[in-house]
């Protein structure tokens, strides 16, 4: 969330612009109500962007007022910055932590630690592109999620003074202008050409971001010296708010963004300051007030609140949603009170040299408690049965990052050996492959792994999930395992083991981190937003012609597919734990198995008839009494929806061992 929150007036000097703060608070309902899923508001996440015109608009004028007057300060600029943002967030890190050592579990509590001290150093917005992937956690379990944009604006506020400072004693007032205009359209240019190559960074970078901040200082320097007429001031108010009105009504989240599409709401926080109309009764009402006072602790707290409803499972409850709403505002209030006026007061009183002392000492305390967390071992902190039950929840395989392949890593790295056993058998595959490695591993006494992420194992399929530059290279690895599994590994087995149907069918679990729900991922001829008849048998003639070109047939495994639950189960009987609730037995039935599945079914034993491949079906080791199970005597079977924990792989180890036991 934007910092511009809490910045002050442009001058003490002038009156307060009751305009800009009733923005803020227009921008931070519009997020809260959003991130709450309350109907109607699926743009409301637009009200990030109109808080970086704020700030863009705040800061350019302070700068260069500053600079123009001979009063500038580069130290006084950024001690003022910090002396806003940090009081509150670090009150916000150091409650996270410790509520967080007495209730989350190692995982979580550990996430949390990474993403507290990346936080307070704020890089935050670089760890969330990274974890951006697929194996990325829910966004909603991420305590800490929104400082994302209090890093990008941080960044910004590093480099914007810097660089009108250098600018105006090297070649005056009017190139800091046209600098910053024509860095604006560079970053919106980036931004257009990003959104769409690479979404993770073009949302969380600066790069892509600046020009929203630019775009508010541009306003400031239109409009410094002439007010608009009044009539124009209206209509341009009114122009202004209909725009971000329609963004939050109309925009979702699947959109491309920034992009052009972001120039909506960012025109329109651009008109409603340009008309600076601080009598309105839009933005100067008794409320708006208010909210837009205490907005940046409002939206410091309402995200975890947010976070707390999914681990509580009543993000669709009406009851929880309006209690977690106002919580928000009230705690949102009572941090202005208690946090922000009293801390930013009292900083003001100490020198110059103190100030920082203070502040850096405070982060310092806080950031040791988050490696702390990122690090602690300590047993006995929750219930054992929880920390068991969540620890499911922990990749099995731990050379998964060394040996498992994504559009991150490549297709150069070596294959990876599991084991010494002098008769391998090859594990070919996506990240179920990669899932299955121990039981595999078990039955034979030996890997070797080819695995690669959302990457079925079909020739001539292009993913949708990678990058445009690579998103042939799923294509290649198969291209390139096949050559390998023909070459120097044909004369051992070879099982082949796909989340098989999330190709043409899409992802059925609604937190997967991609919003591309029940949406094919990859495409032959012809791009897809739904499932459809000719796909699956694209598909199903691929992935028969693909097995069949293994050389020597009768030595491959094909693996039916795993049940996928739909949701996480390690963290679903967890959280239910923690809430003091009994463990949810989660399943689906064997007829929700089969229609998900029928395509791949069909195909795998059309290969099975056409060129001799075997068949390892996991049902009767997973399923039982109509239904397949996700836990078993208490215990998860999966580290997620669809990937088999370790529990979930011993039930494996017997079909393996049957199956290859005359290869």
């Amino acid at each position: 969330m934007s910092v511009s929150l809490s910045d002050p007036p442009i001058q003490k000097t002038k009156a307060f612009r009751h305009d800009i703060n009733g923005l803020r608070a227009w921008a931070v309902m519009a997020v809260v109500l959003y991130h709450f899923g309350v109907p109607g508001f699926a743009g409301g996440f637009v009200g990030v962007d109109v808080f970086f015109v704020i700030s863009g608009f705040l800061m350019t004028s302070i700068i260069i007022s500053g600079l123009e007057q001979g009063r500038f300060s580069l130290w006084g600029f950024y001690l003022a910055r910090a002396r806003r943002i940090i009081p509150a967030l670090l009150v916000l890190c150091i409650s996270l932590l410790i509520l967080g050592w007495f209730w989350l579990p190692p995982i979580d509590y550990k996430m949390l630690g990474t993403h507290a001290a990346t936080a307070l150093a704020f890089v935050s917005n670089l760890k969330f592109w990274r974890e951006a992937g697929y194996f990325d956690v829910a966004s909603h379990e991420k305590w800490l999620l929104h400082t994302w944009s209090l890093s990008v604006e941080w960044q910004f506020y590093i480099l914007l003074p810097l660089g009108c400072l250098l600018l105006w004693h090297w070649l005056g007032r009017t190139a800091v202008k046209w600098t910053l205009i024509a860095a604006g359209l560079l970053s919106l240019l980036l931004s257009v050409y990003a959104s769409a190559r690479w979404p993770g960074a073009a949302f969380y970078l600066l790069p892509t971001r600046a020009w929203e901040m630019l775009a508010g200082g541009l306003v400031w320097w239109a409009t410094r010296t002439q007010p608009m007429p009044r009539k124009m001031a209206v209509l341009a108010e009114v122009v202004g708010f209909a725009l971000i009105i329609v963004s939050i009504l109309c925009f979702d989240p699947a959109m491309q963004w920034p992009g052009y599409l972001a120039l909506v709401p960012v025109l329109g926080a651009m008109c409603v300051l340009a008309a600076n109309r601080s009598n309105s009764w839009l933005t100067a009402n008794l409320i708006a007030r208010r909210l837009g006072a205490s907005s940046y602790s409002i939206y410091l707290w309402h995200w975890p609140l947010v976070v707390l409803l999914t681990y509580a499972g009543e993000t669709a409850n009406p009851q929880w949603i309006a209690a977690g709403i106002g919580l928000s505002v009230l705690l949102g209030e009572l941090s202005l009170l208690g946090v922000e006026n009293p801390t930013r007061k009292g900083l003001t009183k100490l020198s110059f040299t103190w100030q920082p002392l203070v502040l850096g000492s405070a982060v310092a305390i806080a950031g040791m408690m988050a490696v702390g967390a990122r690090y602690q071992q300590v047993e006995g902190r929750i219930p054992q049965e929880i920390e068991l039950v969540a620890s499911a929840g922990i990749s099995l395989n731990s050379q998964m990052n060394i040996c498992h392949f994504d559009p991150t890593t490549g297709i150069k790295l070596p294959p990876c050996r599991h084991g010494d056993s002098n008769t391998p058998v090859v594990v070919y595959g996506d990240s179920h492959a990669s899932a299955l490695i121990p039981a595999v591993k078990a039955a034979a006494g030996a890997v070797i792994q080819f695995s690669y992420s959302a990457c079925p194992s079909v020739l001539g399929a292009t993913s949708l999930e990678a990058p445009k530059e690579k998103s042939k290279e799923c294509n290649q690895f198969n291209i390139n395992t096949i050559k390998k599994i023909n070459g120097e590994y044909s004369h051992i087995p070879v099982v082949i083991v796909n989340r098989s149907s999330m190709p043409i069918l899409g992802y059925n679990e609604a937190n997967n981190g991609f919003g591309s729900l029940n949406k094919p991922i990859i495409f032959f001829d012809k791009k897809y937003e739904k499932p459809n008849k000719r796909l699956n048998q694209q598909y199903a003639n691929a992935l028969v012609d693909t097995i069949c070109s293994i050389n020597s047939p009768s030595r491959v495994y094909l693996v039916r597919p795993i049940p996928e639950m739909g949701i996480d189960v390690p963290n679903t009987m967890a959280r239910a734990m923690m809430f003091g609730k009994a463990a949810p037995q989660i399943s689906i039935s064997l007829e929700e198995y089969h229609q998900r599945h029928a395509v791949v079914w069909a195909a795998q034993d059309k290969a099975a008839r056409q060129c001799g491949v075997k068949i390892l079906d996991p049902l009767p080791y997973l399923c039982h009494d109509g239904r397949c199970w996700g836990s078993k005597e208490g215990q998860p079977l999966y580290l997620d929806d669809d990937h088999l924990s370790k529990f979930g792989n011993k039930l494996l180890v017997p079909m393996f061992k049957q199956g290859l036991a005359g290869s």
